[in-house]
């Protein structure tokens, strides 16, 4: 497939250039221009369109709460045990779901979901493509990050089972695990070969095993700064990676944040101040911190902000004050970085995903329109 002559927003750099891009076995396989094509390849005259990497969203729960339903179609939170690190974001996701269709229609082709922010642990994500019929089919990382909780939400959901009442008990019981994950990994590696040292099976801490050796970070969920803080500080006591999610008073901890060496997955801001933590929620957050020098993606926390309207997320955090380029970033290559997926998606490059947004417009602007979404080098949607 040949697309020709569209503005073609690399994200290798600011701006855009006239170009073709040629894509074969679901990969860019060469760009530049007057690009020559033998066989029977569809051409497609991209001319005074724009052409974006696909776009992305590290952080949301799309394919776990199904649309238009309830409790049957509703799996984002296991709310029997605040300590659930054996849950897995792929035994929930239902692509079928038309929430995923939407998102593709609204040029997001790729997502990290997983597990809600009801429990301190909650489970691990995974980031998919947005298209198709078997879940096992559309993952690009799997595991890649544990969901973890700070503030509100762990003690709001277990006050009333007498388990949490305090941030401090939060903080203790993630704590407690991550001090029995280390001792059940270092008897595991202490054992061997010899089966009879090996100490009793433990779900829940093989399931943290990756995270105490930094192979995946934690996904904290923090609002409020002294929980951002509380993360950063349990992260750096047991030297995990982690990533900063919500991350809403970040901008009044700037120091702090961006010291940390963290990256922030910022949102969402489309919505209602429903909580205490969220009183001083803002779009002017996202483009703060990416000038104090981190690396920001934008979230929609989809359902509670619907998928399709990431980009017009981004296009908000641009009129709080965010770089127009950096917006740009914080739902493409910048996501894609932060979720260790960006030797295949978040760019056009040649070598990488046939993951591409052809638009009229800006789609950063309510007034732009999604012409067509390919993902894998097939056309998903068109206008």
């Amino acid at each position: 497939m040949l697309i020709q002559n569209g503005n073609v927003f690399t994200m290798e750099k600011p701006g855009c250039e006239v170009m073709d891009i040629l894509v074969d076995a679901g990969k860019i396989i060469e760009m530049g221009k007057h690009l020559a094509v033998t066989g029977d390849a569809t051409i497609i005259d991209a001319s005074g369109k724009n052409i974006y990497p696909g776009f992305i969203d590290a952080h949301c729960h799309l394919g776990m709460e199904e649309t238009a339903i309830g409790f049957e179609g509703n799996d984002v939170n296991e709310m029997s045990d605040p300590i659930t690190p054996q849950m897995r974001a792929i035994d929930a996701l239902n692509p079928m779901d038309e929430t995923l269709q939407n998102a593709y229609a609204g040029g997001v082709t790729t997502v990290c979901s997983g597990p809600g922010s009801a429990n301190v642990i909650g489970g691990t994500f995974c980031v998919y493509k947005t298209y198709g019929t078997c879940i096992d089919e559309m993952i690009v990382k799997y595991p890649a990050a544990m969901k973890c909780a700070f503030g509100e939400n762990p003690k709001r959901v277990y006050a009333q089972k007498d388990r949490i009442k305090t941030r401090m008990n939060t903080a203790a019981l993630l704590r407690e695990t991550l001090f029995k994950a280390k001792e059940y990994a270092a008897k595991k590696e202490a054992a061997g070969d010899d089966v009879s040292k090996l100490p009793a099976f433990d779900m829940k801490l093989e399931a943290m095993i990756p995270v105490i050796r930094k192979e995946i970070p934690l996904k904290a969920h923090a609002h409020r700064a002294d929980d951002i803080l509380t993360s950063i500080r349990i992260a750096k006591e047991f030297d995990l990676n982690m990533t900063l999610d919500h991350c809403t008073e970040g901008h009044l901890i700037i120091k702090q944040v961006v010291d940390s060496g963290f990256d922030a997955i910022v949102g969402p801001a489309l919505t209602h101040k429903t909580k205490f933590e969220l009183k001083n929620l803002t779009f002017a957050t996202a483009g703060i911190l990416s000038k104090a020098g981190m690396c920001v993606a934008i979230n929609t926390d989809s359902p509670v902000v619907p998928q399709e309207y990431l980009p017009i997320c981004a296009g908000l955090a641009r009129k709080s004050g965010m770089d127009a380029f950096e917006a740009l970033k914080a739902i493409t290559i910048n996501p894609a970085k932060i979720l260790g997926v960006d030797d295949r998606i978040g760019s056009l490059r040649v070598g990488k995903d046939a993951d591409l947004v052809m638009t009229e417009g800006d789609p950063l602007d309510t007034s732009g329109v999604i012409m067509m979404t390919m993902i894998d080098g097939k056309i998903v949607y068109t206008k």
